[in-house]
């Protein structure tokens, strides 16, 4: 069986590439040839899995997503990818740049503050040095597509996939939110 789905991003987000832009940014997204953001399946599939192992069924885990380090599983997971129309639209009209923002962060530590020699209070202070600029992604639609689904776990696997409600980069940190929503009728 394959499943069509949709994950439609309500913030921010960011799948990092595992580059940086020298010294404008500290961490990029992963993007295609075309400058255009996309998440991996196989992230796809690693989030999908912990979803899966949640709903404890290891019968299922072990048959879609594989035993660890000794096979692959039988479910295909395709990249997660805007609509062909949306991007070729984008493309067209060199709008790639638009899909990005940047963000900022920094960390914060404590420092004592004194007064006639005695400790009166710890001031949050940044830390040095430790300014991080991040390239995201604007709120956004992706499809993806999942294949070779045994049938007798097609409800568990669209389980697996609303129960995902966050990805990338920082998403205990508010980045990434998230809603899956299955395709049906493709």
């Amino acid at each position: 069986m394959t499943l069509h789905y949709e994950i439609k991003f309500l913030d921010y987000w960011h799948m990092s590439s595992g580059l940086s832009a020298g010294a404008k940014l500290d961490s990029t997204v992963t993007k295609d040839t075309k400058g255009i953001p996309y998440v991996s399946g196989k992230t796809l599939k690693g989030l999908a899995r912990e979803m899966a192992e949640i709903l404890g069924d290891k019968a299922f885990v072990k048959k879609c997503f594989g035993a660890e380090e000794i096979d692959m599983g039988e479910c295909y997971f395709s990249n997660v990818e805007l609509s062909k129309e949306t991007r070729e639209e984008i493309i067209e009209y060199g709008l790639q740049e638009r899909l990005y923002d940047v963000i900022a962060s920094t960390k914060i530590g404590k420092k004592d503050k004194f007064k006639d020699g005695k400790q009166i209070e710890k001031r949050d202070i940044a830390v040095d040095n430790s300014l991080r600029e991040i390239e995201v992604v604007v709120p956004i639609t992706l499809e993806g597509v999942i294949d070779d689904i045994p049938d007798e776990y097609q409800e568990k696997m669209k389980q697996s996939l609303k129960m995902i409600k966050r990805m990338g980069l920082n998403r205990n940190r508010g980045l990434g939110r998230c809603e899956i929503s299955i395709v049906e009728g493709k």
